[in-house]
């Protein structure tokens, strides 16, 4: 069968661009398939990819009167205590949310509402890092005159 010359070009054309769709050639605009990527993190012993016996704290921090937040702890004496006192203890890894509490001291009769942080540690579960979430406790009541720090634990199933 003979194509005539306008037939021959359309089908040279087609050949042309199923060989470049074989070889690979991809528009600019499309983005390349993505790679597969572990979703736990390997090598790092201060983060395992999966932990056993680890616990979550939550410590609770008063830092003055809701209503007046020129009184009472300023954010940069809550960062110098961050950097003294938790960092050292518990460098892979901290969280410091800003909360509102409230606390019914010893004696009183209504609560005090407070402008708060909350900080959640993940650690293994040892007598150590207990500890040193204790010290730091004590470190803050020192520091502040308060009655309590507020600490929350529970297991963790942890995943880095």
């Amino acid at each position: 069968m003979r194509l005539d010359p306008g037939r021959r070009a359309g089908v040279f054309t087609l050949a042309i661009l199923l060989t470049m769709g074989a070889a690979g050639c991809v528009h600019p605009n499309v983005a390349p398939p993505a790679q597969a990527v572990a979703p736990t993190l390997t090598g790092d012993a201060a983060h395992p990819g999966e932990a056993q016996g680890w616990v979550r704290t939550e410590l609770y921090f008063g830092l003055g009167p809701a209503d007046h937040p020129e009184q009472g702890i300023s954010e940069s004496d809550w960062r110098d205590f961050l950097d003294r006192e938790v960092t050292p203890r518990f460098p892979a890894g901290l969280s410091v949310e800003d909360v509102y509490g409230q606390w019914l001291s010893k004696g009183k009769a209504e609560p005090s509402r407070l402008r708060s942080k909350a900080l959640i540690i993940l650690y293994a579960g040892t007598d150590e890092n207990k500890a040193k979430v204790d010290a730091i406790r004590s470190a803050w009541k020192q520091k502040t005159g308060h009655q309590s720090v507020l600490r929350v634990t529970q297991p963790a199933d942890v995943s880095f």
